[in-house]
């Protein structure tokens, strides 16, 4: 009994030893168990929150650099126009209000990890319609281009803290596809072609539009902002949710974790037991009722 008792504390040590944990199930934990169960639970919502907002992090990313690219395509409309006006000279500036739109259009059409990222809940559907001048001043109105529903991207990043991060198409790009569709029509119309010096007419209305993408390039840059607050508010709470992590992970660990030194010293004695214990079987077998017999 004494040999078995022994074997059985040696594995016990052993295995301390080895998981470097007092007990590899629930059961080996007793009274402690109840609260074990909680302190998981509590890192498994935690790590699920922290794992959202890397996620998060990850689209807002994406949003700010394809909302760059739209006011940076907003930007270089502003440049074309105002070089007209300085010049009095239109000659190339429909070709470059043609490379701005697809500029813009790309980054309205942006994808994150698959999906269209101005598109609302349609991820699958491209939100824009047009491809080009031509077909933007075509169709009916502007609101007939864009195809992104009405729904925007939504996270529950902490408890009782859900923050709507995404933004559509159609209040990113109205604007300046309204402004866009107004100099294709001007273009087509009686008082174009914008490809040459241009007349007082043409100066007063290019001078206007130049003052309407002013105001839509504020629009998107003023998104921009909030998307970076956006950023740094995830970002903060990330931080907060990795100290409290770390704080939970103690709480197990102290619970949990073998003390190393009292596990080594265990198992160096239950050794010793079980070789004193093998000694003693073997004397044992030694002594019998035919040595004094004989």
């Amino acid at each position: 009994l004494d040999l078995m008792s022994a074997q059985t504390r040696a594995a016990d040590a052993q295995e301390r030893v080895s998981t470097q944990k007092n007990a590899t199930d629930l059961t080996g934990f007793g009274r402690q168990s109840e609260t074990l169960t909680a302190l998981k639970g509590a890192q498994s919502r935690i790590q699920g929150f922290i794992d959202t907002a890397k996620a998060v992090s990850a689209r807002l990313t994406t949003q700010d650099l394809a909302m760059g690219q739209v006011s940076d395509g907003i930007a270089g409309l502003r440049e074309a126009v105002g070089s007209v006006l300085a010049t009095d000279s239109a000659g190339s500036l429909m070709l470059e209000l043609e490379g701005q739109f697809q500029a813009i259009r790309g980054g309205l059409t942006t994808r994150h990890h698959g999906g269209y990222l101005f598109s609302g809940a349609s991820t699958s559907t491209s939100p824009l319609n047009v491809a080009n001048l031509s077909e933007l001043a075509a169709a009916p109105d502007v609101a007939s281009i864009f195809d992104n529903d009405t729904l925007k991207t939504a996270s529950r990043v902490a408890e009782g803290t859900t923050l709507e991060t995404g933004f559509l198409a159609d209040e990113l790009g109205s604007e300046v596809m309204e402004i866009l569709r107004d100099i294709q029509i001007y273009h087509a119309g009686v008082n174009g072609p914008l490809n040459g010096k241009v007349n007082a007419a043409q100066k007063t209305f290019l001078t206007t539009q130049l003052a309407r993408l002013e105001q839509a390039a504020t629009g998107v840059i003023d998104k921009m902002a909030t998307t970076g607050s956006m950023a740094n508010q995830v970002e903060s709470i990330t931080r907060g949710h990795q100290a409290q992590l770390g704080s939970l992970d103690e709480l197990v660990s102290d619970r949990t974790d073998a003390d190393m030194a009292v596990a080594i010293t265990d198992l160096q004695l239950s050794q010793v037991a079980i070789q004193a214990s093998a000694q003693v079987i073997s004397q044992l077998r030694q002594v019998s009722l035919l040595n004094y017999l004989t």
